[in-house]
Parts: C-alpha cells; sequence; structure tokens
C-alpha cells in the first residue's frame, strides 16, 4: 500500500485496495498491505499495524465486510487515531 505520495487525491486511498483485489490481490492481504505490512515496512510493528493492546490505536469502523467486499471500507462509521475519535456516526 503506497501512502501520501499524490496518486489519489487526500482521502481516496481505499481506490489502491480495490485496485489491487481487482488484479488478483486476495482482499486479506490486501486489507494487510495498509496495515500489519506497512507497519513491518517500516519497522514500526511494535508499536502499530496490529491491534493489540499497548498499541497505537488507530481504528475504523465501515458498515459492511470489507475482507469479503473491499469497497465497503468506504462507508466509513467510526474513526479513532491515536486513541482520539475523530468521526462517531451511530
Amino acid at each position: 500500500m503506497g501512502g501520501d505520495v499524490g496518486v489519489f487525491p487526500h482521502g481516496e486511498n481505499v481506490l489502491e485496495l480495490e485496485l489491487m483485489v481487482e488484479y488478483g490481490l486476495p482482499v486479506t492481504d490486501a486489507l494487510k498491505a495498509a496495515t500489519s505490512v506497512n507497519a513491518k515496512a517500516f519497522h514500526l510493528d511494535s508499536q502499530l499495524g496490529f491491534v493489540r493492546e499497548g498499541f497505537t490505536a488507530d481504528l475504523v469502523i465501515v458498515a459492511g465486510d470489507p475482507s469479503k467486499n473491499i469497497s465497503d471500507l468506504r462507508k466509513i462509521k467510526f474513526v479513532m487515531k491515536e486513541g482520539l475519535i475523530y468521526r462517531d456516526e451511530k
């Protein structure tokens, strides 16, 4: 998974994941590319990239199941970054 490299407008990063899946990458591998694989690539996997006690809490909750339909990542309901809630649509 890329990052803030200017390929897509801010907030459209999910397009890269959708394209990964469209071109044959299993959905679970695409999700890992945006989380644990990136954390490991940047040597941050002892702090983030997983939902674990003591790790930086960057979480999203979406409507649907992105492990079955990657585009469900576009249906954001809740965002928590570093333990602070930025968006909560109940």
